[in-house]
């Protein structure tokens, strides 16, 4: 068979054909790379695309938190926003007092979509007046963050002779010493010290000041449960309840802020003050370089801040919100952030976290009085209690 030769009328590639023929190929080519590798670079170059190629919408939430978990959270948010999911999802955090917060949440306040406190001893109170204003119930998901219990913070030189006059300071042994009316000449032979100064912060703001009350209830009764509406109206402890806190001083929305006022400003500022465990050890290593050794001391009376998040069920919250503030929750109990937390003084809530090992600050600071097992724990009070006790409390102020 003889080859076939193009005849005249054969079909032939023009060079304009050619050239377009490449040109196609190469289109194909490209198109392929950028299907491969450009779509990172369209995330970046048009804000919200991510929507459009498969990686959520652009979102916000507002957290309003209790500032004792101010370090850990600032550094938490940074290293979300180092993650896909924080490309996307924008944290902001508000630092309020945990009843400030709570306040602020059943107020409307539309920048909030997670309520983070230090403890759950006002969660009663925030659902039942949630539930007059709005109905329902306001909690969409709840996870302890962290744990952490109260502890007295004072100045071990001033410790050391407080300890020789009452043997151990307790809620009972600083309303004694408050009761003396020379002060330090009186329980150490120091008049240059002046009046003996303990502080806390607002039981009406602060969840720290809130707890502070209630521990002084359960230590005036003796007891770790059972703390009743009867048990606050007791005349004699109400008197003696008003001789504590007629003597102490602070009463800030923020324990954090108390912490660093004494570290600042020193012995002339408080002698001892009532504390989460926590900012207490965030802050030991600089209280020692300003004005010596901090001491660390647990109440006999003691109970959990378990630090909450609440997912709040608000109208103004969105799904995708409720979604997001869902996904930051889990960020935040995953492990590398729960050692983090570790650091900054608080008990994991994610129990493949140890907390005993030789560069835990329970270890690092066993010196300074920090432990890990506690005396007796002390039983949440239901809401009639620690709306009496709040009521009990504003009496006390009088005028101030």
């Amino acid at each position: 068979m003889g080859t076939m030769n193009p005849t005249p009328d054969s079909p032939r590639l023009t060079a304009l054909g050619k050239i377009a023929i490449f040109l196609f190929i190469c289109a194909c080519i490209f198109g392929a790379y950028y299907l491969f590798t450009g779509k990172k670079s369209l995330k970046e170059a048009i804000p919200g695309s991510a929507n459009i190629l498969g990686g959520g919408p652009q979102v916000t939430i507002g957290i309003a938190y209790g500032t004792e978990k101010q370090r850990w959270l600032e550094w938490a948010v940074g290293e979300w926003q180092k993650t896909s999911d924080g490309k996307r999802i924008t944290v902001n955090l508000i630092p309020m007092g945990s009843l400030e917060g709570a306040h602020a949440v059943i107020g409307g306040d539309q920048r909030i979509n997670v309520w983070s406190p230090a403890s759950a001893a006002y969660k009663d109170i925030f659902v039942q007046e949630w539930q007059i204003k709005y109905n329902g119930n306001p909690i969409l998901r709840e996870e302890p963050l962290a744990l952490t219990p109260m502890v007295f913070v004072a100045w071990d030189e001033r410790y050391q002779v407080f300890a020789k006059k009452y043997h151990e300071m307790n809620l009972s042994t600083v309303h004694d010493a408050l009761q003396e009316k020379s002060g330090w000449a009186a329980i150490a032979n120091q008049p240059q010290w002046g009046l003996f100064k303990f502080g806390h912060t607002h039981p009406n703001q602060s969840n720290s000041g809130l707890m502070t009350i209630v521990l002084a209830a359960y230590d005036y009764h003796k007891k770790t449960k059972g703390l009743g509406v009867g048990d606050v109206v007791d005349p004699k402890f109400q008197q003696w309840l008003e001789e504590l806190e007629r003597g102490a001083s602070g009463f800030s929305n923020s324990t954090g802020n108390m912490m660093r006022e004494m570290v600042l400003k020193g012995p002339s500022s408080y002698d001892a003050m009532l504390v989460y465990e926590s900012v207490a050890i965030d802050y030991l290593g600089n209280a020692e370089g300003r004005w010596g050794k901090i001491r660390v001391i647990y109440p006999e009376y003691n109970a959990w801040n378990e630090n909450p998040y609440y997912i709040i069920d608000a109208p103004w919250s969105s799904p995708d919100q409720r979604k997001a503030a869902d996904k930051f929750l889990q960020f935040l109990l995953s492990e590398p952030i729960q050692k983090q937390a570790l650091v900054h003084g608080f008990r994991p809530a994610n129990t493949n976290v140890s907390i005993k090992f030789p560069e835990s600050p329970f270890v690092k600071y066993a010196s300074y009085g920090v432990q890990v097992d506690l005396q007796k724990i002390c039983d949440p009070p239901s809401a009639e209690v620690v709306n009496n006790l709040l009521a009990s409390w504003q009496r006390t102020q009088g005028n101030r």
